[in-house]
């Protein structure tokens, strides 16, 4: 009987994905017949920017086109497509300004950061830019607090209360449940707090020391800008934060974090009046994403003959495999190392890292392609985005220049490996026993049913000392310091961008385009063009491969996109292998 509702439902759910390829078959035709529809810009018009998605470090010109929820999960826009839209808008004559449509953001503070320098270069060519919302997160806030004018919905919110950081701990409930997780760190690797939830049932001096200094160098880099740009001081900001002053958009006016609480229509009359309009015209204007593929593409035309420069994205957690454009495959990412390199046309390599890090294993191969763009003698530019830690700098320290926004979470230089033994929870909560037969002494070493041996412990503390010594060798190597030198800010501890300054890690405070413009002088090209690598993955049958996996655990759990994410997040953390170096946290501005 279990074997036959097997078979019902695999062939249901055969049935409603083969429904589910015809509409977007369907929807993909509509949208590529309909891609010329737009009206034409015009003179005078606005470019209308909805900050409501998620952003991610590359954009997908597929998804973007489609711009599909799925399951839930919100769409996607790529950062480097907003940057180079929001560039190209401001050197074109059609263009008077910007309308920032707030309904929700999540990114990272250096891809906001990122993305209000762009807005702020935008204002330098001397345009406006309107920005309203019915709710001001404190990410929203930081993006538009560049705005000429900054609306909020008389009845909604503006968040101006600081950051926090919240960690879960899980070792009473271990203890509890008689599961003992056996941790393994690097020599003195205090910092190296992703196992604390398990050790710990509170933060550790070392974690809160390292955790106050990243936040307040992100809380910092906040405060000086939104004082710059609304004038007002970082006293009277903080003072604003900590006071909870601001509980309502009438409140935020009085203090001067916003101009006006206003209904949509009154912001609309706003923009007619800065062009000149009457009520009842329409206001010319064109959406980011039917900018980037109306307007945009009539600048890539032209043929090129001269220099390249090659920039491959490594974005997401590192693991060994093929991964893909949301994961670090050591394979895939090593093969575009290896594709720039050997390509005659690039003079240039650029490795954009946005990555907490992962397997030390993958993040060794991938370091090895680096280290074959140095012997070559090819010049060879790091841009940080988010993070480049742990693992993510293990892969950047090769490289002759190494690009951070101020607010870049780097460093991390550490490693670990937890090896859970379930023998008290097996034999006292459930009454599972284990025996073994090996053919050597040590063979059982991976067993979760019983703790580590004196001399299996030895062994794996060894192996995990090792890859340590390796970890800072090479850093040493690559930022020409001693060993001595690097392992004193090592031992697993996170710097922001401006501190990894300070101390060697980074060399230069920029953005990608920075990072790019920078390789190129290296490499002596007046002119270029970028080669973006690896290429993305066919985004039909990344889609279908989703939805068929998605669809099978909403047969279990039900529709909660949150509660899948996260089941998703704990089915990778019990797949990891092999020693990791890798960050324990996320920072996300929302």
């Amino acid at each position: 009987m279990k074997d036959f509702f097997k078979h019902v439902f695999s062939s249901m759910l055969g049935f409603f994905m083969g429904l589910v390829l015809i509409f977007l078959l369907f929807l993909i035709i509509i949208v590529a017949s309909s891609s010329g529809e737009h009206d034409e810009l015009q003179s005078g018009s606005v470019l209308h920017i909805k900050l409501d998605k998620v952003i991610t470090d590359r954009g997908n010109d597929f998804a973007q086109e489609l711009d599909i929820p799925v399951f839930g999960t919100p769409g996607m826009t790529g950062l480097d497509h907003f940057i180079a839209d929001i560039d190209k808008a401001s050197r074109d004559e059609r263009i008077e300004g910007i309308f920032l449509d707030v309904e929700g953001v999540a990114a990272a503070p250096s891809a906001m950061l990122d993305i209000r320098r762009a807005l702020v270069k935008f204002k330098e060519s001397g345009k406006w830019i309107v920005a309203f919302s019915e709710n001001y997160s404190l990410g929203g806030y930081y993006v538009c607090s560049t705005a000429d004018e900054i609306h909020v919905y008389p009845e909604g919110n503006l968040e101006f209360y600081g950051m926090s950081a919240e960690l879960m701990f899980f070792k009473n409930l271990l203890d509890n449940l008689e599961i003992d997780i056996q941790v393994l760190r690097g020599p003195d690797n205090k910092y190296k707090s992703a196992v604390e939830p398990f050790m710990y049932d509170h933060i550790s001096e070392a974690n809160r020391e390292q955790l106050d200094a990243l936040l307040g160098d992100i809380w910092s880099q906040l405060l000086s800008d939104v004082s710059v740009s609304r004038g007002i001081p970082v006293g009277e900001l903080q003072r604003i934060a900590d006071s909870l002053i601001v509980v309502s958009p009438a409140d935020a006016v009085t203090h001067k974090l916003a101009d006006r609480a206003s209904y949509r229509d009154e912001v609309i009359k706003i923009m007619q009046d800065r062009l000149g309009l009457e009520s009842d015209d329409d206001i010319p204007s064109i959406s980011l994403a039917d900018y980037h593929r109306e307007v945009v593409p009539e600048e890539e035309t032209a043929d090129w003959k001269a220099g390249r420069v090659a920039v491959v994205y490594a974005i997401g957690e590192i693991q060994s495999g093929e991964g893909d454009d949301q994961t670090i495959g050591s394979k895939r990412i090593a093969r575009a190392l290896r594709e720039a390199r050997e390509d005659d046309d690039v003079k240039a390599i650029v490795l954009r890292v946005n990555s907490p890090g992962g397997s030390a294993l993958a993040s060794d191969v991938i370091w090895r392609e680096t280290e074959l763009i140095r012997q070559d003698s090819i010049p060879f530019v790091v841009s940080m985005g988010d993070l480049a830690a742990s693992g993510g700098y293990y892969i950047s320290c090769g490289a002759d220049k190494i690009y951070a926004n101020p607010n870049t979470i780097t460093g991390s230089i550490g490693v670990f490996g937890m090896l859970p033994n379930f023998q008290g929870f097996y034999e006292n909560k459930i009454g599972l026993t284990h025996d073994y037969v090996n053919t050597a002494e040590n063979a059982d070493l991976w067993s979760v049913a019983k703790p580590l041996n004196d001399m299996q412990h030895q062994a794996v503390e060894t192996s995990i000392h090792g890859i340590y010594n390796r970890f800072i060798s090479l850093v040493a190597d690559g930022r020409g310091m001693t060993i001595e030198e690097v392992d004193a800010i090592a031992q697993g501890r996170v710097w922001s961008g401006s501190d990894a300054i300070e101390i060697g890690l980074v060399d230069e405070l920029g953005d990608l385009q920075d990072a790019i413009e920078a390789a190129a002088a290296m490499a002596g090209l007046d002119e270029y063009r970028t080669k973006d690598l690896p290429e993305l993955i066919d985004p039909f049958q990344e889609m279908v491969k989703e939805l068929m996996g998605e669809a099978a655990l909403k047969q279990e759990f039900g529709h909660s996109a949150e509660l899948i994410e996260k089941i998703k997040q704990v089915e990778h953390i019990l797949s990891l292998q092999g020693v990791q170096a890798r960050l324990p946290f996320f920072i996300e501005f929302k």
